[in-house]
């Protein structure tokens, strides 16, 4: 039996994740136990939480994997400097002293911080062992997907070298086909925008998808004409005049600015219409780029199918275009894409090529719902919410479901804390706060009452997975488990726009009623779909047949139980803590059901208000 402890730190979304005989036994992101967004140290809770899940000691793992490599990661450092010499030196001066005290010697530092974590000497720890950035994306798309055969595509920000990369995989066995390397990179060129839409690099990106279809891609061929050289067979490169990530500060620079005769906008500033504008321009490119590099690898490699890894792969709208129009039958995606994910796949490639350990197909796919975090008991929730002074009644199923479907149907808003945590940016129904879609105003509720954001952020639906294709147009029996597919709403279901609301530009089209799930529904009749599975998630599953019985809708709003700048909660503490932190209407814990109106003052934090409330 090998033991294989996968670890991705020290840049964003540290994470750790544990393998046993090739079976994903736990995973989870620092953050979510730091409660630190994005939390980049060195996942000591996460490694904990996976030791504790399976009940051993550090001292009883056979090797510890690290997701990519330090050393050539800082060989391209060095070379990117000394090409854009002189310029770039204030940028070299602010990034060497992390990489001269702790990134260069990351093979002690880990050794290091693990043998505090184990109480144990370095020599007693198990073997360290390093993979590549890419590979690991690369493991994470395509070993724990359902198929036998399938051609993968990563696409991030940078890596090593690689900022996009295809490879083969078969059976137990992945191949390398061919990669674009920095600084020519889609990730990179997306976040791009991100910043000069003054959003906030490696977490605005999804408010960047979700303000594009405010806008008209006005931009493209600018965009195409000056910015990214692009190939009919999707690949590309940058024209490195116009950015400033490689020697700067800053993401673009003076000439990025006057191409589109403004400077970068301010965090926090009014929206305009030419962020609209741009934000749908980026996104178009985005999916030009994919569908081209998809086509290719379909005709390079004849396999059926598809899997995606990497930040660009989180993208769900290019996804759901990708489905829609390439010639694979379908795709899978890694559900956490990211870094995080790539401490699975770096232990995925430590089993397959390390140990030559054999590989097993399943029928969904091997990640279980990405419900790979801790749990917690009865009598533990309970501790903790008796702690919290929270007020509560404990309800068998039978009692808590119906009740639950008829609060839903009265517009109340719950928040949702059962069984495992999702793995993952995504909140599948393990941490979710959920409501009725068919309500008018539950996507203003949402946004500025409980989670915080900006109004234009559209919500996703979770739908009983037999009856997706009542609701969107997806075929039968299509899964979207990991809610990154966009699809547009079933026709039957929308409602045309006048005349009038058809001439509305920007943020105006907002407040329109589009269909008979409003809350789901965004500008352009899309939505980002959750199909919700019985075998990954019965209590879920469970709530909206409940709801479906109430209403005569499987149709639920998901979005993640926390609040803007926030992780999503782990603990029913924590659950509690931002149910009392927010205007949601009531908390279910497992069986323990709270009311808002029923709890005691809640001693606010104002300085904790004042930083998550908008304007």
């Amino acid at each position: 039996m090998k033991k294989i402890l996968g670890l991705s730190a020290y840049y964003h979304d540290s994470a750790a994740a544990l393998i046993i005989d090739g079976k994903i036994i736990a995973a989870a992101q620092e953050e979510r136990f730091t409660r630190k967004k994005h939390d980049p140290s060195f996942p000591a809770a996460a490694i904990a939480y996976c030791l504790q899940e399976a009940n051993i000691s550090l001292q009883e793992i056979d090797s510890v994997v690290f997701y990519d490599k330090p050393l050539i990661k800082f060989e391209r450092l060095l070379e990117t400097y000394i090409a854009y010499a002189p310029r770039g030196i204030a940028s070299f001066v602010a990034a060497m002293p992390v990489w001269l005290k702790e990134k260069l010697y990351l093979k002690a530092t880990l050794k290091k911080q693990l043998a505090t974590l184990g109480r144990c000497k370095v020599a007693d720890l198990p073997s360290l062992l390093f993979s590549e950035h890419h590979q690991s994306h690369a493991a994470s798309a395509f070993f724990p997907s359902p198929y036998q055969k399938a051609a993968v595509l990563c696409l991030d920000g940078v890596g090593e070298w690689a900022t996009t990369s295809a490879w083969l995989g078969d059976g137990d066995k992945l191949t390398p086909l061919w990669d674009i390397n920095f600084p020519h990179s889609l990730g990179l060129l997306y976040s791009a925008f991100t910043y000069f839409t003054g959003f906030k690099v490696n977490s605005g990106e999804y408010k960047l998808m979700g303000l594009a279809p405010y806008g008209e891609p006005k931009y493209v061929d600018l965009i195409l004409d000056n910015l990214l050289d692009l190939k009919d067979d999707g690949t590309f490169r940058l024209n490195m005049q116009y950015f400033n990530y490689c020697t700067g500060l800053t993401m673009t620079n003076k000439r990025f600015a006057k191409l589109f005769g403004r400077p970068a906008r301010q965090p926090e500033s009014p929206l305009t219409q030419q962020e609209m504008d741009i934000a749908a321009s980026i996104q178009v490119v985005t999916e030009k780029v994919v569908q081209r590099l998809a086509a290719t690898i379909y005709k390079e490699t004849g396999a059926d199918y598809l899997c995606l890894a990497g930040g660009v792969a989180l993208n769900c709208v290019s996804n759901g275009k990708l489905l829609a129009n390439s010639p694979f039958k379908d795709i899978w995606i890694q559900p956490a894409a990211g870094d995080a994910g790539g401490a699975i796949g770096a232990a995925l490639t430590v089993w397959h090529d390390y140990y030559q350990g054999a590989r097993s197909v399943e029928s969904g796919d091997a990640m279980q719902g990405a419900y790979l975090g801790p749990a917690y008991s009865a009598a533990e929730a309970r501790q903790q919410l008796s702690q919290s002074g929270a007020v509560f009644e404990e309800l068998n199923d039978t009692q808590l479901l119906p009740r639950l479907a008829d609060l839903l149907a009265d517009e109340n808003v719950l928040g949702w804390c059962q069984g495992r945590m999702e793995f993952g940016p995504r909140s599948l129904g393990g941490r979710s706060i959920i409501g009725d879609p068919r309500s008018t105003k539950m996507q203003s509720i949402m946004n500025l009452k409980i989670k915080y954001r900006e109004s234009f952020r559209p919500f996703a639906p979770s739908v009983l997975a037999e009856r997706v294709s009542d609701y969107f147009e997806l075929k039968t029996g299509q899964r979207s488990p990991y809610m990154l597919l966009v699809a547009p709403i079933k026709k039957s279901l929308r409602i045309a726009m006048s005349d009038q609301q058809q001439q509305l530009f920007g943020i105006d089209k907002l407040n329109i009623k589009r269909s008979e799930l409003p809350a789901v529904t965004h500008v352009d009749y899309s939505a980002r779909v959750q199909t919700v599975h019985p075998d990954t998630n019965p209590r879920y599953y469970a709530l909206l047949k409940a709801f479906e019985e109430k209403t005569g809708c499987a149709v639920l709003v998901n979005t993640s139980f926390n609040v803007r700048g926030e992780p999503i909660v782990c603990t029913p503490e924590d659950a509690y803590r931002c149910f009392m932190r927010t205007e949601m209407d009531y908390l279910v814990v497992g069986n323990f059901l709270m009311a808002k109106k029923d709890q005691p003052v809640w001693e606010q934090d104002e300085a904790w208000k004042n930083e998550f409330e908008l304007d």
